[in-house]
């Protein structure tokens, strides 16, 4: 019998967030609005998600603050 698993984090775009000048690369862009969580599935099914956090993240360089 085969179990089929994964374990790891599962990131959902949640849109355009806001007009942000980076600090690290220093470009005025619409930053991306981010959900980040953990998963366990089986099966292809979710099971269990937890250490959910959202954030913003500098669609340049990748740059994120929680937000």
């Amino acid at each position: 019998m085969f179990f089929i698993f994964g374990f790891g984090p599962k990131q959902e775009e949640l849109g355009p967030g806001l007009t942000r000048t980076c600090v690290n690369c220093n470009n005025t862009a619409a930053w991306r609005r981010i959900r980040e969580s953990k998963r366990f599935t089986l099966f292809f099914i979710p099971i269990a998600r937890w250490g959910k956090r959202e954030f913003e993240a500098c669609p340049i360089c990748g740059y994120a603050v929680s937000g």
